[in-house]
């Protein structure tokens, strides 16, 4: 793992983008951004992974190792430059959390400057989202709707010096928002080089949508919350569990 800081790492305090799916077509929507974007190409097949040239492949378990050492570390996945959002702690040490208040003002554009496209993705089930979302986020629920969305024709910044971020949550962050984050680095690292990436700059919510919205309801639609256990929606939980496996 020492060779992983011998990896070009061009420290750049220049960030990146905001961006979302399945809203209004609104001036101002990340749908917009989404039709703007430049296509990087498809997911292809697994790529084989080298740290410095040296021709020795990584295996799952350094890769593992290599990701716990990037969470301690301060620069983003692709080694290119700091994480722009403050991060809080989390339960799993191997992400990036933030908190609900910096969610906020990412959507208040507070960082517009630097991000281009940012993507709010809400990996609860459709009968949760319909009942109260943060404004703006796409649900994917499975990870078959994260390869399509994110991966089939990866969300590009128009701007090089700008960037495109994605948040993910759930119910509370606790499972399914944290492993979905996974999934989509561990994806993306198979359609590379290492250490190249479609989206080196991952968070997840803390507190998931249920802290989010007593903190911030004005910027949830509608204006309410959904808990996955709701006695209504018994019979779409069992369906949907039974999917995610």
């Amino acid at each position: 793992c020492r060779q992983l800081f011998c990896l070009p790492s061009v420290l750049s305090s220049v960030p990146s983008p905001v961006l979302k799916w399945g809203q209004p077509l609104d001036r101002d929507t990340p749908v917009k951004a989404k039709r703007q974007r430049r296509v990087a190409g498809r997911c292809g097949q697994e790529a084989s992974v080298d740290l410095v040239g040296d021709g020795e492949g990584v295996g799952s378990a350094q890769l593992e190792e290599i990701e716990n050492l990037l969470a301690n570390n301060e620069l983003i996945g692709d080694f290119s430059k700091p994480h722009l959002l403050p991060t809080v702690e989390g339960k799993d040490p191997a992400l990036k959390y933030i908190s609900p208040g910096t969610l906020a003002a990412v959507l208040r554009g507070h960082f517009s400057s630097i991000i281009e496209s940012s993507i709010v993705v809400d990996c609860r089930y459709p009968y949760e989202y319909e009942g109260g979302h943060i404004k703006g986020a796409v649900n994917l629920p499975l990870q078959r709707d994260v390869e399509e969305f994110l991966l089939e024709q990866p969300f590009v910044p128009l701007d090089a010096s700008r960037r495109v971020i994605i948040i993910f949550h759930c119910e509370f962050s606790v499972e399914r928002g944290p492993n979905m984050c996974k999934f989509l680095r561990q994806r993306d690292r198979s359609c590379h080089e290492y250490p190249e990436l479609h989206y080196p700059e991952l968070y997840v919510l803390k507190g998931g949508y249920r802290e989010f919205f007593f903190q911030f309801p004005s910027h949830c639609e509608p204006r309410d919350y959904r808990p996955m256990e709701h006695p209504a929606f018994k019979e779409e939980l069992r369906r949907f569990r039974g999917q995610s496996r």
